[in-house]
This record gives C-alpha cells, structure tokens and sequence, in this order.
C-alpha cells in the first residue's frame, strides 16, 4: 500500500487547475471570492476546470461569508447550486454550518446531504469555530457520504491548533472520527512532519500555492515543493 499523502490545491480558475496538477496536486478545492473565504463558483467554472485537468476536484457549497446556512431561500439557493453543479458532473463537495450557538446546524447538511447523495464530501473548517469539536464529530457521524473534515484544529491556524490535530488524529477509527483529516489553514512546511508522524496523510493548501498572493495564480513550482514535501 502507497503512503502518499493526499495534496488538495485551492482552485479559482482553470489556469490554477492546470497549474496546480502540473505540480503534482492530488485534488482540487474549487471555489470563488476568496475575500470571504470561499464560496461556490459558478457551474460554467466548474466545467471549465473539468475539462482541464483530470484529477478529482470538491465543489464549494458556500453562498456568503460566515457558517451560517442562512435562511430558507438561501438554502434553496445552495440545493439549486448543488443540483446544477451535479447536472455538469461534478461528484465531490464541500459544506458544513453552524447554528449561532456553536453546534452543527443539522437541518441545513440534512437537506444538503440528501441533494448529494452518493457524493464523497468535505466537512469545511466550520469544524474549527464549533463550540464542541467532539460533539460536532458524533453529530454528524450518521452521514455516509461525508468522508473528510477539513480543519486546522483550531479557527487561528495550525500553529495554535497543532495539539488538537494530533489528539484527533490519534482517535482514528473512533465513532465519529472515521473520516479523513485534511490539514489546512494556515499550514506551513515545517508542520508537515509532526503531522505525518501522527498519521495525518493529507493537506490542504490554498495561499502557500501562490507565493506572490492571492492575486496572482497558482505556481506549479510552490505545488511541487509541497509535493516533494510529501513524498
């Protein structure tokens, strides 16, 4: 068995995705307005992107800034989205939401989920501002498709929650802690090989993949060193 760890490369265009697989990218997070983090590109991208590169790409369901699901007409918005995107042959996503106190806002993923059935998807890094990690982990543990949480441990960055990755990592395999760990936010090199003594095998990358900012796109030589990084 390959012990590859998995290399995820924020995507906004099909120049970073064509960018992103040259340097060895595994898996791309596809998203736009990355001035609030992330929200769910158009269906054209996506289809751009598709037709690029032939690695497998995770979709954003994200319509505003913030982890809140938003209302009724929001989150028929997102269905609608998500139904558009999959017409075009998307098959992997990201979502997740908080209620205002904290915990895992079951409704709106319920609805989601159900619109993706038989689609692996992320759990983004609302996980990192729940007012309980543990508890939103066994909430959702319920939901087959969900296979990966993308977290830094802690809402700051990897730095402060380092110790919370490594705690988790070590509870693989527990009621709730089944799915993937995919480190990012704030990630740099050199927390790559506490992670990876720890069994974390994958990564996500989104600024450190352009070197010269956000406005500028993907490099495929800082995704190589990432990938060298990993190998």
């Amino acid at each position: 068995m390959s012990n590859r760890a998995v290399l995820e490369v924020i995507a906004l265009n099909a120049e970073d995705a064509i960018a992103a697989q040259a340097g060895g990218a595994d898996r791309l997070e596809l998203v736009t307005d990355m001035a609030a983090d992330g929200l769910t590109p158009p269906r054209e991208t996506f289809a751009e992107i598709r037709a690029a590169v032939d690695i497998p790409l995770r979709v954003m369901l994200r319509a505003a800034d913030g982890f809140a699901a938003g209302g009724p007409a929001a989150l028929e918005a997102l269905v609608a989205s998500a139904r558009a995107l999959r017409a075009e042959g998307a098959e992997e996503f990201v979502l997740g939401f908080l209620t205002p106190d904290g915990s895992p806002d079951l409704a709106a993923v319920e609805v989601l989920a159900a619109e993706l059935t038989g689609c692996r998807w992320t759990f983004h890094r609302a996980i990192d501002r729940a007012a309980d990690r543990d508890q939103l982990r066994k909430a959702l543990k319920e939901f087959a498709d969900l296979d990966t949480y993308l977290t830094a441990g802690s809402a700051s960055g990897v730095d402060d929650g380092l110790p919370v990755l490594l705690a988790e990592a070590a509870r693989r395999g527990e009621p709730g802690y089944e799915p993937q760990i995919l480190v990012g936010g704030g990630l740099r090199l050199d927390h790559l090989p506490a992670l990876r003594a720890a069994g974390v095998d994958a990564f996500h990358i989104g600024g450190a993949a352009r070197p010269d900012g956000w406005d500028h796109p993907v490099s495929a030589a800082a995704v190589g060193e990432w990938r060298a990084a990993l190998s």
